[in-house]
């Protein structure tokens, strides 16, 4: 169980790593290691399918393709990089607050999960284990290819110069 906790922890580091730091290829490397871990994760609750989706397309195909990304995008200027650092900063400042607060209140609440987290017994193909034994792992993969469909759209997002 603690090794399970110690992976989580660095789990999120990693997603922190590679959402707050400023360097495209950094946040790639982070984003890859985030969802390494997250197969991990996933494969150790008995999600081997998931968790081979997870490896071969998050960290694999999109870490290929934000790296080209990232080779086809310009550097910012000292002076642009400190005004989007500070912007970031006064708008996600609350984040951590609202996290241990969301992870106080979650720690009190002592509701019953009834998740199938094993593989079944016997023959069963991959529809049938998708679509009525693995809800949560196919929740999981829809909100993984939402993530990084926003991601995409803010990597694209052009930002509003300021006519001074």
């Amino acid at each position: 169980m603690i090794w399970f906790t110690l992976l989580l922890v660095v789990l999120v580091l990693a997603a922190l790593w590679a959402s707050m730091t400023t360097t495209l290829l950094r946040a790639t490397l982070g984003l890859a290691l985030a969802s390494a871990l997250l197969s991990v994760v996933m494969f150790s609750m008995g999600a081997t399918l998931a968790a081979v989706l997870e490896l071969s397309v998050c960290a694999g195909l999109i870490s290929v393709v934000l790296v080209s990304v990232a080779s086809l995008t310009r550097p910012r200027s000292i002076q642009e990089e400190i005004a989007s650092r500070r912007s970031r900063l006064r708008r996600i400042w609350p984040l951590p607050l609202v996290l241990i607060a969301a992870g106080v209140a979650l720690s009190f609440v002592h509701a019953p999960v009834d998740i199938v987290l094993h593989l079944p017994k016997g023959d069963g193909d991959v529809r049938t284990l998708l679509w009525s034994m693995r809800q949560l792992d196919l929740f999981g993969q829809i909100l993984i290819l939402l993530a990084g469909a926003l991601g995409v759209l803010v990597l694209f997002r052009k930002e509003a110069k300021d006519d001074d």
